[in-house]
This record gives C-alpha cells, structure tokens and sequence, in this order.
C-alpha cells in the first residue's frame, strides 16, 4: 500500500525522524524525542504537520441550515469568526467522528462557508456520510485541503511566534475564534487560522498553500522551535483529557458515556440523528462512562488493559501512556457506572500483574497561562 505524504514530508529529513503509518499518512512519531518534543509543547511552543488531517468545506446561502441535523450541537450558538468541537452522529447515537466547525461567514463567492476539521482515519466516512444526508443541490460540499497543508503551533509561545512570521495581530481574536483572508505582504492567497489545537495549550491551526507552508516551517526552526511527532501528540492530548477517534470513542460509544454530552443540545428541540435514542438515555443514565486513572506505579496500562473492584471485572483501558508534566502514568478507561466514583481505588492488569489505580479528573494537566 502506497502512503500518502504531506506537502512537508521531505522537511522531516533534516530532525532524523522515526515514520509510522497512521490512518495511511506517512507520519513521524517523533523527531528528537518524545519527551523533549512533549516539554517543549508545555513550555514555550512546538510545530506539528497535521496534514493528514481531513478539512471539508460547506458553501451555501445558509449552510448551517442544511448541515444542523448531522450534528446534535446547536449550529446557531456560532457566528462568523468563531467555532465549536462536535460530534457527527449516526442513527444511533454513535459517534463517526469527533470535529471542531468553523464559522467563516460570507465569502466574496457571496456564499457562506464552514470548515470542518475531522479525523483523519474518518475524512471519507465522514464526507461520505454527509454528502448522503444533506441536499447537495443547494449546498456545495468540497475538499478545502487539496494542494495545501496543515499546520499547528501550539504552546504560549505559538501566538507571538505566528504574528512575528505573518507582521499580522491576532489579538482581535478569541479562544476558538477563526479567520480566513489574505495576509497584506504575506500571500495573495487566503489563508486560514484559527485559535484551536489538541494540547491543552493556547495554540494555532493554520491551513495555507505548500509554499507558504514551507516558509513558515523555515521560519519556526529558525526560531528554534521543535517539529513534534504523534507521540508528543498523544502525550499532550490524554493529560489533557482530550479524547482520541478509534480508542476512547467510535461508532459504538454515545456522548453521554464519553463524557461529552456537554454538546449534545436537546434543550434546543432542532432534530439530528440519533435524537431519540439520545433522549431516551438523557433520562434514564447510562451503563458505564469513561473515567480517567492514576496508576500507584510506573506501569503503563494500554488499550485493552482490564480493569477490577474486589476481584470483579468493571472495565478496559482505552488510552494509557506515562505523564511527562506530571511523570506519573495516567490513563483513559471505561468501567461500570456503579464504580464511576473520583478517588475510588481500582486495579488495572497490566502484563498479568495488577497494579493499583485511584479514579482522577479526565483533565489530568491545566495548560501555562
């Protein structure tokens, strides 16, 4: 099977990067080292290609209008310049996919736009599923990523860092605010950035065409800023208590057991898929949730990983790895609502030995300020 490669690909070369398949992209996992890649994230700014990341563009007179019933979000909480993290739900409930919607508002086109950015291991499910259920005669749904990529800086750094590159303020905008325009002496291209990111830092994505995107690569090394792999992606995101498509939730799981029914919003009576299903779990509770552990230990409980009270098996580990900001290992499970108590002691089996685990806030780290 061939790979598909970022526009930056052969940028990687010059940090002796360690390449993985993930989702078919040809990805590295790290480049100096996952915790040096980690920390430098925490404490001033790294850079990451997310170019095998998937951004679908809606354009229409009222777009929103004819996506709202693919999601459970209420679109309308959003205006230009701003976005939301969503689910796309099917029939039942399940999540295809976990996403973040931009409102770009009105286009020179005269047409409203919205971006989604989605998961790379869901890009053709997601388009597949969307372009299947809305009118696609009075909306135009496309690929916004072709011949372009996809970067984020995040870190406290990252906003002084992009301003210094582009001679162009930031400042108007607000957590999860958005913006696509063309930079005055930067390109005559528009290019997109939104305050968003997968760390639990302030931090930026920026979608923009392959030249631009090398000189602003250029531009970071030489501010000596790190290329950071998925492993420091992976690190970041799980002290964070941010959930990864394909482990901590999927077509199987609802909202309400992932801990997300935070956006799920019945209260504004707009129909969606999986509606009623949801409605119904609403009221009457659901049979287990995901919950985050700290290990008693220096074992790292992985996916699968079982989880017991008193002998009795209550659940699995979905995401586990070790805690460099808090050098402990922490980890993401589901388990029986019953034992879904913060402090309880559990034991996880990692190896065939069981080790302690204590019930933690899923938000393990809170980001510099």
């Amino acid at each position: 099977m061939t790979l598909l490669r970022s526009p930056l690909f052969s940028k990687y070369f010059a940090f002796n990067p360690k390449l993985t398949n993930f989702a078919g992209w040809e990805m590295p996992i790290t480049f100096s080292g996952l915790i040096e890649e980690h920390n430098s994230v925490r404490n001033k700014a790294g850079l990451f290609d997310i170019s095998h990341m998937g951004v679908i563009s809606i354009q229409g007179l009222n777009p929103k209008e004819y996506i709202q019933k693919l999601f459970p979000t209420n679109l309308n909480s959003i205006s230009q310049g701003q976005s939301c993290y969503t689910l796309l739900l099917n029939k039942n409930g399940g999540i295809i996919d976990d996403l973040i919607i931009y409102d770009l508002g009105l286009q020179e086109n005269n047409l409203s736009e919205i971006f989604l950015i989605v998961n790379a291991s869901r890009y053709e499910n997601d388009m597949n599923w969307i372009k299947k259920n809305i009118d696609t005669d009075q909306i135009r749904v496309s690929n916004a990523k072709e011949d372009k990529a996809l970067l984020a800086i995040q870190g406290k750094e990252s906003f002084r860092i992009f301003e210094e590159w582009s001679a162009h303020s930031i400042a108007y905008l607000s957590p999860f605010g958005c913006d696509y325009k063309k930079i005055e002496n930067i390109s005559k291209q528009k290019i997109f950035f939104s305050k968003t990111g997968y760390t639990g830092e302030k931090g930026l994505e920026i979608l923009l065409n392959t030249d631009l995107a090398i000189s602003l690569w250029d531009f970071l090394i030489s501010k000596n800023i790190k290329p950071c792999g998925l492993g420091a992606r992976d690190t970041l995101r799980l002290e964070a208590g941010l959930h990864l498509y394909g482990k901590d939730i999927n077509e199987t799981t609802n909202p309400y057991e992932a801990g997300l029914g935070w956006v799920v919003n019945l209260e504004n009576n707009h129909d969606f898929y999986g509606r009623k299903i949801l409605e119904n779990i609403s009221v009457n509770g659901i049979k287990r949730k995901l919950i985050g552990l700290e290990i008693k230990d220096k074992a790292i409980a992985r996916e699968g990983c079982e989880i017991y009270k008193n002998e009795k098996l209550i659940g699995h580990v979905t995401s586990g790895s070790w805690s460099p900001s808090m050098s402990k290992a922490i980890a993401f499970a589901y388990v029986d609502i019953e034992y879904c108590k913060l402090n309880l002691e559990l034991e996880v089996q990692i190896r065939g030995k069981r080790y302690k685990a204590i019930i933690a806030k899923r938000t393990f780290y809170k980001k510099n300020i």
